[in-house]
């Protein structure tokens, strides 16, 4: 279990990688996008808990066009600074058959989350399947992975990384910006 001491230690030792502003235009760059291709197409948004609530809840305000809002909870790192195997714990709640999607996250790093996702959502009917992320690590893809998603606010180093819902091992989601963990 991870002390609040390490916690803080690792806050205080991070460097600043995208502020609060650099964000918010990332966000309004890819909500541009996203309005221009979704317009009149009716999506369904799906989340992706825990991470891209706060991805979500920012963006989608600035979205101008009817959308539903759904989650699906997925999840590889489960409170460590390495991916597992992908456990499933909660799957969509509105039918996905003959829908639009968005998925929304909150990192696109080697890509296996997204792509089962993604995957899911096609099996299970979808139309057609957009992604949304609100950072993207290019360079780490997994090669079974998605390898870009369709709307990214911010572009990042390869390094591990927290804040604007992006965690540590479960901490510092709320971080203004967006951290690079020294050493990691």
């Amino acid at each position: 279990m991870t002390s609040l001491n390490d916690i803080y230690k690792v806050e205080a030792e991070a460097d600043l990688i995208c502020d609060a502003q650099m964000v918010q235009q990332g966000l309004d760059n890819m909500a541009e996008a996203i309005n221009a291709q979704l317009k009149d197409k009716n999506p369904l948004c799906i989340c992706v808990l825990t991470g891209g609530i706060i991805a979500a809840g920012q963006l989608l305000p600035r979205l101008t066009f009817p959308l539903q809002l759904d989650t699906v909870h997925v999840s590889r790192y489960r409170g460590t600074t390495r991916g597992r195997d992908l456990q499933w714990k909660k799957a969509p709640e509105y039918p996905l058959q003959n829908r639009t999607l968005l998925i929304i996250d909150d990192i696109l790093d080697e890509g296996l989350t997204l792509k089962a996702i993604v995957d899911y959502c096609y099996n299970a009917g979808a139309k057609e399947v957009f992604t949304a992320v609100l950072a993207d690590k290019p360079h780490s893809r997994h090669p079974n992975g998605v390898q870009q998603a369709d709307f990214t606010a911010v572009t990042l180093p390869s390094r591990y990384v927290f804040g604007f819902g992006l965690d540590y091992k479960d901490y510092l989601r709320n971080a203004n910006g967006i951290f690079a963990v020294k050493d990691l």
